[in-house]
């Protein structure tokens, strides 16, 4: 199981995502371009040492992503879609794809995407914070997939 972030703008959401990925064993893929420098502190201080724990892969872009993961199925979240996680069935080997907080994916990266799922949410609010997003996401992929450690 995998996260991969699209071009994330918030360094301190995937500080957090590599610490889900540490601490949960899932690794993380970010594809780039991000809107803030790698090594920001803010990266660090939020994963603390929990980033060497965790395997990150940056890629150069979204054909140089896709060309890294092979067969194995992306699942999209995302506030368009209407299918719940919680009614879906994963895969081991699933790679989890988040969009940019900001603005998502764009319709050439969502149509590249075996599923497309909405974590359930009270009606009036826009989205979950990414780092959240993620949390739960690899929560209920792991459950089903009897990959939860410990």
């Amino acid at each position: 199981m995998r996260i991969a972030l699209y071009e994330p703008e918030i360094a301190g959401n995937v500080g957090a995502v590599l610490r889900l990925g540490a601490c949960l064993g899932a690794a993380v893929d970010l594809i780039e371009p991000m809107g803030f420098v790698w090594d920001d502190r803010r990266v660090r201080r939020t994963a603390m040492d929990y980033i060497d724990h965790v395997a990150v892969v940056r890629h150069a872009g979204f054909g140089a992503f896709q060309a890294s993961i092979g067969a194995a199925r992306l699942v999209l979240f995302t506030t368009k879609a209407s299918q719940s996680p919680y009614d879906f069935a994963f895969a081991a080997d699933d790679v989890l794809l988040f969009g940019k907080e900001s603005a998502g994916v764009p319709a050439v990266v969502a149509d590249s995407c075996a599923a497309r799922l909405r974590l359930p949410m009270r009606a009036g609010v826009r989205s979950m914070n990414l780092a959240m997003s993620a949390g739960l996401a690899l929560g209920e992929a792991l459950r089903q997939t009897k990959g939860l450690p410990g």
